[in-house]
């Protein structure tokens, strides 16, 4: 497990230099950034968790702060926050409360706050070898739900939009892509054709969620010739172990060419 940390802060102070001399001292390799959208763009790929020292500045750069709630749903960054109570409190007007792993106001405890750092990247190392699902629909409410029920065996990446996803596998390599059939602007049907027009993206399995259950309508889902379809009106239970099946399959099927050759 590598224990790197990007470090928001601005400025010197005692209580930055302590905490820089404490995270060195418990293994951790630190990464500095200022608080600006286009430092944290430079540094952002060299730590999965983000640490953010508040201070003045959170009530001045809002733009940075709407970046890092970006980078944080789009990428899975973690994010620890240190800082007073207001300056926690306006941090999360910006940044949803959902997409922060941890805060400590200040004053707090050194040791704790290390051994949280501890947990948050084993856990996440352990998250990083699990699947990686990107699930396209522009219902919010089914994108929470769905999500929640997933991330219990899979790293889940939501986005509301056909141009979102193009823009995540731009950069990012799910292992299942679950796309909504019936979108507005850019359809899933339009999603699928771009995905299989791109030789970068194109390997990447699909499988489509559709409202629609009947003859006619799976037909039709069917002819586009994705790696499966299935209902958005199934119980938790079971959409879970379609994703369970889909991946199996691919496994001995991987296991079987693999043989042949």
């Amino acid at each position: 497990m590598q224990k790197k940390i990007l470090l928001i802060r601005t400025g010197k102070s005692f209580m930055l230099n302590t905490l820089m001399k404490n995270l060195t001292s418990a293994g951790f390799e630190v990464v500095e950034s200022e608080p600006t959208t286009e430092d944290i763009a430079l540094h952002k790929g060299a730590a999965e968790l983000i640490l953010m020292f508040l201070g003045d500045y959170v009530d001045k750069e809002t733009s940075a702060l709407v970046y890092l709630k970006d980078i944080c749903t789009e990428e899975d960054k973690l994010l620890v926050l240190v800082g007073t109570v207001p300056e926690i409190d306006t941090v999360t007007q910006s940044i949803p409360v959902a997409l922060v792993a941890a805060s400590f106001p200040r004053p707090f405890d050194m040791k704790k706050l290390t051994a949280q750092l501890d947990w948050l990247l084993e856990a996440n190392d352990d998250l990083a070898k699990r699947k990686n699902i990107l699930l396209v629909d522009d219902d919010g409410t089914f994108l929470k739900m769905v999500k929640d029920w997933l991330s219990v065996k899979y790293r889940v990446t939501i986005v509301t939009s056909g141009a979102q996803a193009m823009m995540y596998i731009a950069d990012n390599t799910p292992d299942l892509i679950l796309l909504d059939y019936e979108m507005p602007v850019v359809s899933g049907p339009q999603v699928l054709e771009m995905i299989r027009s791109e030789s970068k993206v194109d390997g990447i399995p699909v499988i489509f969620l559709t409202g629609k259950g009947d003859r006619e309508s799976v037909l039709k889902v069917l002819a586009l010739k994705p790696d499966g379809y299935l209902l958005k009106s199934m119980e938790r239970d079971k959409l879970i172990a379609a994703i369970d099946e889909f991946f199996e399959k691919q496994k001995y099927q991987k296991l079987h060419e693999n043989n042949v050759t």
